[in-house]
C-alpha cells in the first residue's frame, strides 16, 4: 500500500528559500542540501511508497565483526528496498573501526554520502560537524516528511527537548529504547547487587536487610568455604566500572546519593550534587575498607577486566557480585537473588539511580544528513519508515521468517513480532546476525500491541518495580542533557580530571584506609580539579532543561 507525505505550508517562496538553502557554516559541500525539503513553489513534496521508479540513496553505517559486512544481504533492509523501492548504497565498517573511518569519511567534504546510518555521533560530534557544515540541520524535514518520528516526539516532546542543540536546530535522528519509565525504567539501576541464595540457605541465613547483616553473611561464606576448596570469593565488583561497580551499596552512608559512574545526583529540590564529595561516600568507603581489611573482597577487583570477572563467577565462586544481568556472570542464575536496598547504621536507605534514567534508553546522534544529500526529502521520508513501531522493534533486536537462520520473532497470526525460544543459541549472536540498529523508537505503548518485552527484558524491570522502586528516595536523575559547544568545552577537562582522581582515590580509600586523615585534602583537590565551576555549569543546564519542559505542557 501506498503511503503519502503530503502537507502545505502557507509562507513566501522568498522566505522559503532563505531557510530551505541555509549554509551551516563551514567547509561542507559548496551546494548545500535543501534543509527543508521543499520544492521550488515552497510546497511540500509528495513522496509515496514504492517509488514508481527506483531511487538510490548513499549512506555510510558499521556492522559487528561477526556477521555479515554487506547491509543488502539482510532481510530486513531486502524487505524495506521492495517496501520503498529505494536501493540503499552503502559503505560499511567493522564496528571497532568505525570511528576513525567515519572521521576520515567526513573530512571529504566533497565526497560525502547522503547520510550516516549508525552515526554514533557524540554531542560535541554533532555540534562540530555542524558548525563546519557537514551535517544539516533536521528539524523541518521532521515536520513535513517524517509523520513516525513527528508523532514519537509530539507524543513524548521530552525527547523533542533532548534532542534539540542550544541553537534550536536538531541535529541527529535519534535511538529511543523505553523499557519502563521513570523509577521503573530498566536503566534506572545499572550495577545491580546479586547475592547466592543457594548459600545462604545451606547457612539458614536470610537475604540480609542491613550492612550489619550482609558484613556477617560475607564472614560466614568466607568461613565455610562455600565455594570449597579454598575457592570462595565472598565480593567481587569491577571498581570504577559502570554496571560492575559497587556504588549502589554506598546508598545506605550519609545523605543516601550512593554514587554512579558520573557521581552526579539530584536532591529533591533539584540541586546538583557530586556524590563522590559527599559525607555518605566517606562513610561507605571507609565500611568498604573494613570488608576489605577482613579478607571479604576479591583483591583483584581493582585490576580485573570483563572476561576475569566472568570466568571466576562462571565458576561458581562469589557470595555477592554486580552486574547488570547476572545471567552474564553466574553459572545458575537461580541461584542468586537481587539485594534489595540496604539499611546503614544510622537509618539510611536510599537506591541511588542512573543518570539520564528518566528518559530510558536515548542516542541523539544515531543518523544524520550530510550537507551533500542531493534529496533530503527523499532521505528523511526514507529514514521514517524505521520508526514505524514494528520496523522499530526489528531494527533493535532482528526479524521474523529468515529461512534457515535462527530468528528472533515470529509474526503470530493477529500480527504482533512475539520473541521466540532461542532454544540454545546466543542472543546476542542471533540479534548481531539480524538486527540492523540505527535509527528506531521502541516505546512502552508498543509491548503486547506490535511486540513481546523481551524475556531478559521483563524479568530485570519486575526486579526494579517489586525491589527497588519503594526505595528510591530521589524524586530526579541527571538528565541527558544536549549542553551548548561552550559548555561542553568548557566541562571537558573538567571531567577529566576529576573522574581520575576519584577513581584512583576510591581505589586506595577501600584498599588502604585512612580515610578520615586524608579526606579534607580529597576535598580541597577535588576544587583544584575545579568542582565548583563544574556544579555550576551543570545547575545552569539543570535549571534550563526544566524550563523548557514547562514550556512545553
Amino acid at each position: 500500500m501506498r503511503k503519502s507525505i503530503k502537507r502545505l505550508m502557507a509562507c513566501s517562496l522568498a522566505g522559503i528559500m532563505a531557510v530551505s538553502m541555509i549554509g551551516c557554516g563551514g567547509k561542507g559541500s559548496s551546494e548545500k542540501a535543501n534543509v527543508s525539503g521543499l520544492d521550488e513553489n515552497g510546497k511540500v513534496k509528495e513522496i509515496s511508497f514504492p517509488l514508481k521508479e527506483q531511487q538510490e540513496l548513499s549512506f555510510i553505517t558499521w556492522a559487528s565483526s561477526d556477521s555479515t559486512q554487506n547491509p543488502n544481504e539482510r532481510v530486513i533492509f531486502q524487505r524495506l528496498q521492495e517496501k520503498t523501492n529505494v536501493k540503499i548504497k552503502w559503505t560499511c565498517y567493522v564496528q571497532d573501526q568505525f570511528a576513525d573511518k567515519k572521521n576520515l569519511a567526513l573530512a571529504q567534504a566533497k565526497n560525502l554520502p547522503d547520510g550516516l546510518f549508525n552515526a554514533d555521533m557524540s554531542d560535541y560530534d554533532l555540534l562540530r560537524y555542524a558548525k563546519q557544515g557537514v551535517i544539516i540541520p533536521l528539524e523541518q524535514l521532521i515536520d513535513n516528511y517524517m509523520p513516525n518520528l513527528k508523532k514519537v516526539l509530539d507524543e513524548n516532546p521530552e525527547y523533542r527537548t533532548l534532542i534539540t542543540a542550544d541553537d534550536g536546530h536538531i541535529y541527529g535522528f535519534p535511538w529511543i529504547e523505553q523499557l519502563g519509565s521513570g523509577k521503573e525504567a530498566i536503566q534506572s539501576v545499572g550495577s545491580m547487587p546479586f547475592i547466592n541464595k543457594k548459600w545462604l540457605d545451606e547457612l539458614e541465613l536470610d537475604v540480609p536487610k542491613t550492612t550489619e547483616e550482609l558484613e556477617q553473611a560475607l564472614i560466614a561464606f568466607k568461613e565455610n568455604d562455600m565455594a570449597g576448596n579454598g575457592q570462595t570469593i565472598p565480593m567481587s565488583f569491577i571498581l570504577n566500572d559502570g554496571n560492575e561497580d559497587i556504588g549502589t551499596l554506598l546508598g545506605a552512608f550519609g545523605e543516601g546519593y550512593g554514587d554512579i559512574p558520573e557521581h552526579l545526583s539530584v536532591s529533591n529540590d533539584k540541586k546538583v550534587v557530586y556524590t563522590a564529595a559527599q559525607e555518605g561516600y566517606k562513610e561507605g568507603l571507609k565500611w568498604l575498607n573494613q570488608l576489605s581489611k577482613e579478607g571479604l573482597i576479591d583483591p583483584e577487583v581493582y585490576t580485573q577486566d570483563w572476561s576475569t570477572y566472568v570466568s571466576k563467577g562462571k565458576a561458581g565462586r562469589y557470595g555477592l557480585c554486580f552486574t547488570w544481568d547476572c545471567a552474564n556472570i553466574v553459572p545458575d542464575m537461580e541461584d542468586y537473588v537481587p539485594l534489595p536496598a540496604l539499611t546503614g547504621p544510622e537509618g539510611t536507605k536510599n537506591v541511588p539511580r542512573a543518570k539520564g534514567s528518566d528518559t530510558s534508553g536515548l542516542g541523539r546522534g544515531r543518523a544524520v544528513l550530510t550537507s551533500n544529500c542531493k534529496d533530503t526529502a527523499l532521505a528523511a521520508a526514507w529514514i521514517d519508515q524505521m520508526y514505524e513501531p514494528q520496523q522499530s522493534a526489528q531494527n533493535n533486536w532482528g526479524t521474523y521468517g529468515e529461512e534457515g537462520k535462527a530468528n528472533i520473532f515470529e509474526m503470530t497470526e493477529d500480527g504482533m513480532l512475539k520473541h521466540l525460544d532461542l532454544n540454545g543459541e546466543s542472543p546476542v549472536e542471533v540479534r548481531n546476525a539480524q538486527c540492523v540498529a540505527g535509527p528506531l523508537a521502541v516505546l512502552d505503548s508498543y509491548y503486547d500491541k506490535y511486540v513481546t518485552c523481551p524475556d531478559d527484558a521483563q524479568y530485570r524491570l519486575d526486579w526494579i518495580k517489586n525491589i527497588y522502586v519503594s526505595d528510591m528516595n530521589q524524586e530526579y536523575v541527571y538528565p541527558n542533557i544536549f549542553m551548548s559547544q561552550e559548555d561542553l568545552d568548557k566541562i571537558t577537562p573538567y571531567t577529566t580530571d576529576l573522574n581520575k582522581y576519584v577513581k584512583q582515590m576510591k581505589a586506595d580509600f577501600i584498599m588502604n584506609g585512612k580515610i578520615d586523615e586524608t579526606w579534607d585534602a580529597y576535598l580541597k583537590k577535588l576544587e583544584g580539579y575545579g568542582l565548583s565551576n563544574y556544579l555550576e555549569i551543570m545547575q545552569k543546564n539543570l535549571e534550563h532543561y526544566f524550563k523548557s519542559l514547562e514550556e512545553t505542557k
